[in-house]
């Protein structure tokens, strides 16, 4: 199924680090904010475990890592970032996660939630840290039940006045059987662009280009879209 111009509005993108939404959806990102679309994201962590500098501490690679997504949200027309700070490396799908997530889901009220997959890849296991799995088992939980749920995180509600909220639907990243394709031909330069914000994360930025472009044309032309386009592809999810 190919996405339909009028789709969803507005969106929230939830991610345990910095760089999982641009290397999960920053093409879309970038078309659906093109289209006037209201995006916002949602970071679970401020990625301080990453890197390969040892020099740089954890509390300077937390505050450059910030930064970095900062960026490379803007390059995509995205400027609403929600960190939640959570322990890069340790991210569980706890209530106290769940809460945090239903909190920017009552906030923002999106009409869809894009975000990881829960379950293990086995056939590209980089794909499944267990921050991300725990990410998007959080995430889930906090679509359904919590965010629509009034006796879910009382404190929401009665200190904080936050309104349930239901979402629509959500779109799975990364998932083997996606049945929605975004065409992203037009907003794959936008896509490097936001990942070449995280300079603090790779080495070798020709070789990552390279994978990323190749990965885009294979999406595009499995889901029947044809030579020379690029995409990327999603699980569909109806929350209803």
């Amino acid at each position: 199924m190919t996405e339909n111009a009028d789709s969803a509005d507005p969106i929230l993108v939830v991610v345990a680090h910095p760089d999982d939404c641009d290397f999960g959806c920053a093409g879309s990102t970038a078309r659906w904010t093109a289209e006037g679309r209201q995006v916002s994201y949602c970071i679970v962590t401020d990625g301080d475990a990453g890197g390969s500098d040892r020099s740089i501490s954890r509390t300077e690679m937390a505050r450059l890592r910030r930064e970095e997504q900062t960026a490379a949200a803007a390059a995509v027309g995205v400027t609403d970032i929600a960190f939640l700070g959570h322990a890069d490396g340790r991210v569980q799908p706890t209530i106290e996660l769940r809460r945090d997530i239903t909190r920017v889901i009552r906030q923002r009220k999106p009409q869809r939630v894009v975000t990881q997959s829960p379950e293990r890849n086995y056939q590209r296991i980089f794909a499944s840290h267990p921050d991300h799995l725990a990410a998007g088992e959080a995430a889930l939980s906090a679509v359904y039940p919590d965010s629509r749920n009034p006796f879910a995180h009382m404190d929401l509600l009665e200190k904080e006045g936050l309104e349930p909220h239901t979402v629509a639907e959500v779109y799975l990243m990364a998932m083997a059987n996606g049945d929605t394709v975004v065409d992203i031909t037009d907003t794959l330069e936008n896509k490097l662009a936001a990942l070449k914000c995280h300079a603090s994360q790779y080495d070798n930025w020709e070789d990552l280009s390279e994978r990323i472009r190749g990965w885009a044309r294979m999406n595009a032309e499995q889901k029947g879209l044809g030579e020379g386009r690029s995409a990327e592809t999603f699980l569909q999810v109806p929350t209803g």
